[in-house]
């Protein structure tokens, strides 16, 4: 097992809905609106957060409607010194030569604290919004097409011609190049497509969030595919969290977080909820159609959280990291300084354990 651990935050372009922070802690649970503001204060403040609370990298997530996630973390990366931040980026949404620079480009400006997180785009209505109307088997060998030309773009100091599927370019060549201190590029997808592609081009792989068993087993077939092409990976989860000073007061906070998230997303005002990337994937995948897909995707979202003190849930993420787990993403919601003082607690109880990564 490794002794290194990498605690990945996140950097949002602006606060969760809701009118107080217990309104923000349980909105953090439902699907996310199509609509989100740009803030540039909070983009600072919740960047330096993440890096005042010991956590050593973040990501920024992407959909269709929300802000530039190469520009939130451009802001994100301004404002700290030490964190590392890992920009969500979809296949399809521009030529992998201009992507590689602007990866090459943020990761000198910011020391080499840049990273990519490489998806294909879990909903077809949401890549849709943005052009993209290939089916998912044709967007997966467009992502393989699309990954040997970003990377020979961050790698090759000759320039190259390309004929693809996919893809042409002519005399393709950057002028700079990284220097990142860690992994720069990471890749999820739990098909066999996707795993292939980790193996293949990747430096961390994203597994799902899935049973224990389940996840050792996605773990290996990761490793699998990278040590078919002499490589290695590193492994990434996403873990949620709802703590509390005690374990008793941790499930009353679930509890409660669930009976205001199913409150806020009711009503009159529904229709915004309804219209979100989690409820169209779960919709392209026939699960919980018709009224009940909110409720549905609340109690989905808490029942697969990490729920008690800090030190249970410390204890619980042990069990990832003897699994095969090295980057552990806490998602938990941020909202008070009460909510502060636990993350720093969870992380106090992480880093007794696991030393922290030494760039």
């Amino acid at each position: 097992m490794e002794t290194e651990l990498d605690l990945r935050g996140g950097v949002r372009a602006a606060p969760v809905p809701g009118d107080t922070p217990e309104e923000r802690q349980a909105l953090r649970f439902a699907p996310a609106p199509r609509e989100r503001d740009a803030d540039p204060e909070f983009v600072a403040r919740t960047a330096r957060e993440n890096e005042e609370d010991g956590l050593d990298s973040a990501l920024v997530t992407q959909s269709s409607s929300w802000p530039d996630p190469w520009l939130v973390a451009s802001w994100a990366l301004a404002a700290t010194s030490r964190l590392r931040v890992a920009v969500a980026h979809r296949v399809g949404t521009t030529a992998p030569t201009a992507a590689a620079r602007s990866l090459a480009t943020l990761d000198r400006l910011s020391g080499g604290r840049a990273a990519a997180h490489v998806i294909v785009g879990s909903s077809d209505a949401d890549v849709a919004r943005d052009g993209d109307t290939l089916p998912k088997t044709a967007r997966y060998r467009r992502a393989a097409e699309y990954l040997d030309l970003f990377h020979r773009t961050l790698t090759s100091p000759e320039g190259f011609d390309h004929d693809g599927e996919f893809y042409t370019v002519r005399g393709a060549r950057a002028g700079l190049f990284p220097r990142p201190r860690a992994e720069l590029l990471s890749f999820g997808g739990s098909s066999p497509e996707g795993v292939a592609l980790a193996g293949r081009y990747a430096d961390v792989y994203a597994v799902s969030p899935l049973p224990l068993i389940a996840t050792r087993r996605a773990i290996a077939g990761a490793h699998a595919a990278a040590s078919a092409h002499g490589r290695s990976l590193r492994i990434w989860r996403h873990v949620t969290v709802v703590t509390a000073p005690t374990d008793a007061e941790a499930q009353q906070r679930a509890r409660r977080i669930r009976r205001d998230a199913l409150r806020l997303t009711s009503g009159p005002g529904a229709a915004r909820w309804l219209d979100t990337v989690e409820l169209d994937r779960d919709r392209e995948r026939g699960r919980s159609p018709g009224p009940n897909q909110l409720a549905a995707y609340v109690s989905r979202a808490l029942a697969g959280a990490f729920v008690g003190s800090p030190a249970t849930v410390a204890a619980r993420i042990g069990w990832l990291r003897a699994a095969g787990v090295g980057v552990i993403q806490l998602d938990m919601p941020v909202e008070t300084p009460e909510d502060r003082d636990l993350r720093r607690s969870l992380v106090a109880h992480l880093r007794a354990t696991h030393t922290r990564r030494g760039w």
